[in-house]
C-alpha cells in the first residue's frame, strides 16, 4: 500500500494530465459531428505530438532548475534547415536527417555551454540564443519555402499499418530511446539532482556541469526531431518568430500541466507530453464550441493559470522543500 501511495505521489501529477487529455478528448469526439475517423486521429497526433516534442525538449532543462527560452527558435530553425536538406537521393535525405539534428545538438551545447562555462542566467542566455537562432533560420528561409522528399514526408505523417499514426510511433521511439535511457542514467539521476539542491549533488560527487550541459544538448536534440516532423507535414518552411515563440511559451505550460516543477527536482517527459496534448485539445474544444477567435487566448490563459496554481497549491503545502522534492521523484 505505501508503494502504490509513493507510487501515485510521484505520478499523480502526470496521471492527471492523461485523465483530463482522455476526457476532453473524448467530449471533442462527440462534438465534432464526424466522430472518430482515422483521418481526424491522426491529424489531432500529428499537432500534439510536434508541441509533445518541444515540451520534452523544454522539461529536462527545467529538471535543472533551469529553462530554455529558445526551444522554439531552434525547433524554426531545423525546420527551416530541413527544407532545405531533405530531398534528393535517399542517401542525400539520410545525410539530411544527420545534418539536422546536429544542428540541434550544436544549437544546445552553445545553450549548455554559455549556461555551464559561461555562467549566465539560463533565461538570459537562451533569451539571446533563440534571437541568433531565429536570425539563422531567416537567412535560410527570408520567405516561406522549401521542400522535403516526398516518400519521407509520407512515411512521418501517415498511419502505421493504416491503423496508428507513425508521429505516434516515433514519439514512442523518442521516449524509448532518449527520455529512458537519459532518466535511468547517472546523468539524468545528476539532473534531477541539481534540480534538487545543485550543492548537496556537488557534495555528493556527480558532475554537475556535465549533467547540466547534457540537458541542453538533449533539449535541442528534441527539437530537431520537432523540427523534421514539421516540414513533413508542412512540406516547406516558415522562419516564423511569433512561431517559435508560441511554441517555446506552450512547451512550459505543458511542462507544468504535466507536473514537472519549474523550480527544478521533480517532474518528466511523460507528464509533459500528455500536458502538451491537453494543450493541443483544448484549442480543438474552442473550436467545436464555436468560441470567438478573440476570447480563445484568455480562456486557454484562464487555463494555463488553474494548472499553474494547481503546482503552487502543491508546493505550498509541504512543509519544507526537500519534502517537497521526495515526495516528486
Amino acid at each position: 500500500m505505501n508503494g502504490l501511495r509513493l507510487w501515485l505521489s510521484r505520478n499523480g501529477r502526470a496521471l492527471f494530465a492523461l485523465a483530463l487529455f482522455l476526457s476532453m478528448f473524448c467530449i471533442y469526439v462527440i462534438k465534432n459531428g464526424v466522430g472518430l475517423k482515422m483521418g481526424l486521429a491522426t491529424a489531432v497526433a500529428n499537432k500534439g505530438v510536434l508541441l509533445a516534442l518541444v515540451a520534452m525538449a523544454q522539461t529536462i532543462p527545467v529538471l535543472t532548475g533551469g529553462i530554455d527560452l529558445s526551444v522554439g527558435m531552434i525547433f524554426v530553425l531545423t525546420n527551416c534547415i530541413a527544407s532545405a536538406v531533405l530531398s534528393g537521393p535517399p542517401w542525400m535525405v539520410a545525410v539530411g536527417v544527420v545534418v539536422v539534428l546536429l544542428s540541434g545538438v550544436v544549437c544546445g551545447a552553445i545553450n549548455g555551454a554559455l549556461v555551464v562555462y559561461g555562467r549566465l542566467q539560463p533565461i538570459i542566455a537562451t533569451l539571446a540564443t533563440g534571437a541568433v537562432y531565429y536570425g539563422l533560420a531567416l537567412t535560410i528561409r527570408p520567405v516561406p519555402g522549401g521542400s522535403i522528399d516526398a516518400t519521407l514526408a509520407s512515411a512521418l505523417t501517415n498511419q502505421f499499418f493504416g491503423i496508428v499514426p507513425t508521429t505516434l510511433v516515433i514519439l514512442v521511439a523518442v521516449v524509448l530511446v532518449v527520455w529512458v535511457p537519459f532518466q535511468l542514467s547517472m546523468t539524468g539521476r545528476g539532473c534531477y539532482a541539481i534540480g534538487s539542491s545543485e550543492m548537496a549533488a556537488y557534495m555528493t560527487g556527480i558532475a554537475v556541469r556535465r549533467s547540466r550541459l547534457t540537458a541542453y544538448v538533449l533539449a535541442g536534440l528534441l527539437a530537431a526531431f520537432g523540427g523534421i516532423l514539421l516540414t513533413a507535414m508542412t512540406l516547406s518552411s516558415d522562419a516564423s518568430v511569433s512561431g517559435g515563440g508560441t511554441y517555446t511559451l506552450s512547451s512550459i505550460a505543458a511542462v507544468v500541466i504535466g507536473g514537472t516543477s519549474l523550480m527544478g527536482g521533480a517532474g518528466g517527459a511523460i507528464g509533459s507530453i500528455f500536458g502538451a496534448f491537453v494543450l493541443r485539445t483544448v484549442s480543438d474544444l474552442l473550436f467545436v464550441f464555436d468560441i470567438q477567435p478573440l476570447m480563445q487566448p484568455f480562456i486557454q490563459g484562464l487555463i494555463l493559470l488553474g494548472a499553474v496554481s494547481l503546482g503552487a497549491i502543491r508546493v505550498l503545502r509541504a512543509p519544507n522543500r526537500l519534502q517537497f522534492l521526495g515526495a516528486a521523484r
